[in-house]
């Protein structure tokens, strides 16, 4: 296997170099090409979808622990940022990330994200005080962010949109691995070895996708002498924060939510709003703009960001509160309600593979973004349709639906916007739907959770006042899955009525986002996918895609 771990870069005149940067900006091409082997780009896969896993698996895997870790660090006041924090940091970066992969290149960005992600989960491990913990998850999510928008677009780079597909469609199901295992294995280190497992599992995985991603992944590098935009850095870093903030401060059942009349949600509400302003205002006069509002031209980048916030508003809220049903109303314990889970797993990772060999061998990739939110939209029915006495065969069948439907969307539009954007700009064009996505999903939970608490609530209250008079308020408040399943009947039997009579119809709010997305992919173009990696189309090298048998001839 031929390869080549340097490149050179000679001089050539102003204008012969190929490809022209938008930002004035020409790269020259390297004359010693870089030959892959599909086995060496599933090395560097490896690497890659170990840091999205670590990346996206840290969003969830302190949801069960967040008791017991609070509990010991005397943190039960502020709980919330554990989670906000992490969630806050990572969609900040995500811009960040795109852009400044654009234009230096990604190979340093990720091993700095991989190296920052894997001391951070060090300290959190070792960390001996709650704020310790809260700056430590800030820093995950500095390097987090970088973890998964880059990898993404280094996949971008180093392969051709014609055999994308197959490779993006294994990176798509890693989210709905961490969404099952992030639960199930915060549930089992709290319950057997202890909560700081939760962080030392990234340290070993973390150092292995560093060296995989040191000396497998060999891309060049590149200077940028055009200015910063730093206005536009800082105004987006205030809006975003202010989304995510405005978005969990409102979470139900959080010692830190704000009601809507309370001075400081709105004092918050208003500088969000006016930092979004000025960075659009700051974006159009820019003259290399963080994220490129002529972007928002391209019709495909336009409805992939709509999608992608569509699907956080819609379907991770959803997902958010199955273990919620599970626990409360089936009375399952934490692990048993993280394995529950298995088959949306088993869905989201078949069809992301499958429809990825599929747009691999026809080049064509529209219809599964409308198949895979249409398969949504009937799986997030199906969900309003359990109840306290569905059985888990028919619970196990409608979450295999809904992952099915998230397993044809995600990677799927990912692969349509990079191939419709400019070659140079593939980092923002990534970044930008995953972070939309972020987006969505923090107001999406934040609204979900606000509609379940009231209507759990209204359903409860009474319950416990006709039990205990005016002590019921206090016990509906305090209820944990043990409690429930302690409860004499009928009591019991009305609790669990409660919490799926309030939880399920909720998911009907959820749909319209679902239906707006479905609406959406019918706009999207087929364009024919590029037979050219990132790096070939903006003339920063010369790849080769081998066989591993040499008498294969190259593909590219």
């Amino acid at each position: 296997m031929a390869t080549t771990d340097s490149l050179s870069q000679p001089q050539h005149p102003q204008g012969a170099l190929g490809p022209h940067d938008p930002s004035g900006q020409d790269t020259p091409p390297a004359t010693a090409p870089i030959v892959l082997t599909n086995r060496r780009i599933w090395v560097i896969m490896s690497a890659l979808m170990a840091g999205m896993f670590l990346s996206s698996l840290d969003q969830m895997i302190i949801s069960t622990a967040l008791p017991t870790i609070v509990g010991e660090l005397n943190g039960l006041e502020h709980q919330s940022w554990l989670i906000t924090i992490y969630i806050l940091a990572a969609a900040i970066m995500m811009p960040l990330y795109g852009k400044f992969g654009d234009i230096w290149g990604r190979r340093w960005l990720l091993l700095g994200a991989i190296g920052l992600f894997t001391i951070a989960s060090a300290g959190a491990t070792f960390a001996q005080s709650f704020l310790e913990l809260v700056i430590l998850r800030g820093v995950q999510g500095i390097g987090g962010g970088g973890l998964m928008i880059l990898s993404m677009a280094v996949v971008a780079d180093i392969v051709p949109a014609k055999d994308r597909a197959k490779y993006m469609g294994p990176m798509g199901a890693i989210f709905g691995l961490s969404a099952i295992a992030g639960p199930l294995l915060g549930g089992w280190f709290t319950d057997g070895p202890g909560w700081r497992w939760c962080f030392a599992i990234n340290i070993p995985i973390g150092i292995i996708a560093f060296l995989i991603t040191f000396v497998a992944l060999r891309i060049p590098t590149h200077r940028h002498d055009k200015p910063i935009d730093v206005l536009g850095i800082i105004t987006m870093v205030i809006g975003t924060a202010g989304i995510v903030l405005v978005a969990s401060w409102t979470s139900f059942a959080k010692s830190s939510a704000y009601d809507w009349s309370n001075p400081r949600l709105l004092t918050l509400l208003a500088i969000t709003l006016l930092a979004i302003a000025a960075f659009i205002a700051v974006e159009l006069r820019a003259f290399d703009p963080i994220l490129p509002l002529r972007l928002f031209k391209n019709s495909t980048f336009t409805l992939t960001s709509i999608v992608g916030l569509v699907l956080g508003l819609g379907m991770f809220a959803a997902i958010g509160y199955l273990p919620t049903y599970l626990q409360m109303t089936k009375g399952v314990s934490v692990t048993e309600s993280g394995l529950l889970l298995i088959p949306m797993m088993v869905g989201m990772m078949l069809m992301a593979i499958s429809s990825g060999l599929i747009i691999n061998k026809t080049g064509r990739y529209k219809l599964f973004p409308i198949l895979g939110m249409a398969i949504a939209v009937v799986g997030l029915i199906g969900l309003t349709r359990l109840t306290a006495d569905t059985s888990l065969v028919q619970f196990g069948v409608t979450v295999f639906v809904l992952g099915a439907g998230m397993g044809l969307t995600m990677q799927n539009v990912v692969l349509a916007v990079q191939n419709a954007v400019d070659p140079h700009e593939i980092g923002v064009a990534t970044s930008s739907n995953s972070f939309f996505r972020e987006i969505g999903g923090s107001i999406g939970a934040a609204m979900f959770g606000s509609l379940f608490a009231t209507r759990l609530k209204e359903h409860l209250e009474p319950l416990f006042a006709a039990q205990q008079g005016s002590g019921g308020t206090d016990s509906a408040q305090s209820l944990t899955p043990e409690i429930v399943n302690a409860l004499p009947e009928p009591l019991h039997a009305q609790v669990t009525h409660a919490f799926a009579n309030a939880l399920t119809p909720a998911f009907w709010y959820l749909l319209p986002y679902l239906v707006i997305g479905l609406v959406v992919t019918f706009f999207l173009k087929e364009v024919k996918l590029s037979d050219q990696a990132g790096m070939v189309a903006r003339g920063e090298a010369v790849v080769e895609i081998k066989d591993e048998h040499p008498h294969h001839r190259p593909t590219h």
